[in-house]
């Protein structure tokens, strides 16, 4: 991997940003003062350290994500703003995504350049917990509870998995906790028990919880201790 490259992947800055910092002499590589942006290096092997201090090579990245509405839940898109849009990190190259969030659904993604991790949580063999925040046209009433946990038909070949309905004060608000990730498939449980979803947010996938501090369109890096329970799940 080329010396500039190398530094930009570790945001560092820009690849011209990098270029001046390897130029004025900054930047060392196995203790030796290294001025051309183009030398190749080991980035397993080599120790290659900024101002002083050695930098430890990050093959992943992980961000926590308050998706706001109105933006798409994918990489690139030509007619419409994208979560990756509204993010300014450096490197955005390979990052991506983990599911999907429709277009007027607000709260929890998590993007990365991690594949395994991704498809380890949207697997349906890995049971993941996705809980939601909702909102409804109308009451629901106890009973809704057991529906939610047989499962309900939604227009599929299969019913949906069992479901964890809990119903909040005013009764046309609820907690939702699923495993699968069907279609609009929130909105199409509420539809087949008559009601209709006015407000939907995503509060957490596995052990990842959206943190209450973000605003909508905020975003973070994720704590290496909730990179290693989401790898635990």
């Amino acid at each position: 991997m080329r010396l500039d490259k190398y530094l930009t992947n570790q945001g560092i800055g820009s690849r011209s940003q990098v270029k001046a910092l390897i130029k004025s002499k900054k930047v060392f590589v196995n203790n030796v003062l290294e001025n051309k942006p183009e030398r190749h290096i080991d980035e397993n092997n080599d120790i290659v350290s900024l101002d002083g201090v050695n930098l430890e090579y990050n093959k992943f990245y992980y961000y926590m994500l308050n998706k706001p509405p109105g933006v798409l839940t994918a990489v690139k898109d030509n007619n419409y703003k994208t979560v990756m849009d509204i993010m300014d990190v450096t490197p955005k190259e390979g990052l991506f995504p983990v599911g999907r969030l429709d277009k007027d659904t607000e709260g929890l993604l998590l993007i990365t350049n991690d594949g395994e991790l991704s498809h380890n949580l949207l697997s349906p063999k890995k049971h993941v917990n996705k809980t939601y925040y909702v909102e409804l046209n109308g009451e629901l009433i106890d009973s809704d509870i057991d529906l939610f946990a047989k499962g309900l038909d939604i227009g599929e070949k299969n019913i949906t998995k069992p479901a964890k309905l809990e119903i909040l004060s005013g009764r046309n608000r609820a907690y939702i906790t699923i495993t699968e990730g069907k279609y609009h498939q929130v909105k199409r449980m509420f539809q087949a028990i008559g009601l209709t979803v006015t407000f939907l947010k995503r509060i957490s996938m596995g052990s990842l919880i959206l943190d209450k501090n973000l605003k909508s369109g905020g975003y973070r890096k994720l704590t290496e201790e909730e990179i290693s329970n989401l790898k635990s799940n």
